[in-house]
């Protein structure tokens, strides 16, 4: 298996809880820490690009996004990304060819117990090793198509569209 690009980006997987303020904010990626704690020995090149919530997200961002997974060698792509905006980058991504990228997130912080963190995590990077070139979200076990995939806010988990 070659190398796997992992870009992260920020969103609720990595955010910490201030105990002084009450408020939900970045100090740095936990990904490292997770993929030693999920003890994953894949050859994988981890590259931060923002710690952003994605609700912050724009239009530079989403590009920076783009032009990293298109520029860079590796042909399977992992991405973290804040839940509430996973959708639109993921459809901004899908034009890319021969690539498989797959986005993930948590809807709980890693730093906080009963998080779906880990989880979503090993479904992306078994999901990156499996599928066919693409762009992909995966979420509590689930895997969507860019495009084919939302967000249900009032039950908290992601989706097929309805037609």
């Amino acid at each position: 298996m070659s190398k796997i690009r992992f870009f992260v980006t920020g969103g609720t997987i990595d955010k910490v809880y201030n105990e002084i303020d009450g408020t939900l904010g970045f100090v740095e990626t936990h990904i490292p820490a997770m993929l030693e704690q999920s003890r994953c020995k894949l050859d994988l090149e981890i590259e931060t690009l923002m710690l952003k919530d994605s609700l912050e997200m724009d239009y530079d961002d989403r590009a920076l996004i783009y032009r990293q997974c298109e520029d860079c060698e590796e042909t399977r792509i992992v991405i973290s990304h804040g839940t509430d905006t996973m959708v639109e980058t993921a459809e901004v991504l899908a034009d890319i060819a021969d690539k498989t990228i797959v986005l993930f997130g948590a809807m709980v912080p890693w730093t906080i117990s009963h998080s779906d963190s880990l989880f979503n995590l090993g479904c992306a990077i078994t999901a990156v090793q499996t599928l066919d070139s693409g762009v992909y979200i995966t979420m509590n076990g689930k895997i969507f198509v860019a495009g084919e995939v939302t967000k249900n806010r009032t039950a908290g988990v992601f989706e097929l569209k309805s037609n």
